[in-house]
């Protein structure tokens, strides 16, 4: 228990000061976006989540080569993120939308923010699900060292499909105030029971910190902090599941990435009355 809540702590306290340090920056007026409400949000709060998730994790991870995952999964994630959130706000990169505008976009001859932001995500999770293979307390590495090469390979294809996956959904869902780390609470809160939950704890610790200002519109995570987020998150899972686990969690990654592509997450929010009431929950009015 000592040990969640020191993570917990130190995630927070760092994505605290990581907020304080950004907006303290003279070019900070630069991150400022109009959201939904068209009010002035700054996505200030990317980076910061990113820093404080990625440093409570780590803190909290039970072994050096988790650790190691979190810091290539989350760091990575969050800069490729921000990057994306940068660079993907000019008009030349707003008329690449979803993965099907970034290869049109490709097959034209232009890389595409988004599109460096894929790849950079993919290539994070695979380095931390490879990672992730070293350590001799996950609990599916007894059953890597009894398997073959290929084996072995399908398991940590598998474990970067997760936390690809886990980013990936966090940022779909990033369209209100809050969502996101209302939802990464939801998955995550069963993660910090058992081994490895001090590394689960600080991940959310960061995201408890910076809820009130998400909230409250004052801030927004951007790319950068949903895909940190999730990428987190995804590791904590993927070092909790067997391959049998991850096929099944990356299988329902998969169905709900694919849904999304066809149905509104937001509508379906909004048309289930428990689910609308909990994602407004603490947020400010539209007026």
């Amino acid at each position: 228990m000592a040990s969640r809540v020191k993570s917990s702590g130190i995630g927070a306290l760092a994505a605290r000061a990581a907020l304080a340090w950004v907006r303290s920056d003279p070019r900070s007026a630069e991150l400022d976006r109009t959201n939904f409400h068209g009010r002035t949000v700054s996505l200030a709060g990317g980076p910061a989540l990113a820093a404080g998730a990625t440093l409570g994790a780590a803190a909290g991870a039970p072994s050096t080569a988790a650790a190691a995952a979190v810091i290539a999964a989350g760091a990575a994630s969050g800069a490729v993120g921000f990057y994306d959130d940068v660079i993907g706000n000019r008009p030349e990169q707003k008329s690449a939308k979803g993965f099907k505008g970034h290869l049109g976009a490709l097959r034209e001859g232009r890389v595409t923010s988004g599109l460096v932001k894929i790849a950079g995500v993919g290539a994070a999770s695979l380095a931390a699900a490879a990672l992730l293979a070293r350590d001799p307390g996950v609990r599916s590495h007894r059953a890597r060292a009894r398997g073959g090469v290929l084996r072995r390979s399908g398991d940590v294809l598998l474990g970067a499909g997760v936390i690809a996956g886990t980013a990936n959904l966090l940022n779909l869902l990033d369209l209100r105030p809050g969502r996101a780390i209302k939802a990464a609470t939801v998955i995550g809160t069963p993660l910090v029971a058992g081994r490895g939950g001090a590394l689960t704890a600080g991940t959310l610790g960061a995201g408890a910190a910076l809820l009130p200002d998400d909230l409250g519109e004052t801030i927004m995570l951007g790319d950068a902090g949903a895909n940190a987020l999730g990428a987190l998150l995804g590791v904590a899972l993927a070092a909790r599941t067997g391959p049998a686990g991850r096929a099944f969690a990356l299988t329902v990654l998969a169905g709900l990435t694919a849904a999304s592509e066809k149905v509104s997450f937001t509508k379906v929010i909004q048309d289930t009355p428990w689910l609308r009431e909990l994602d407004a929950l603490g947020r400010r009015p539209a007026s």
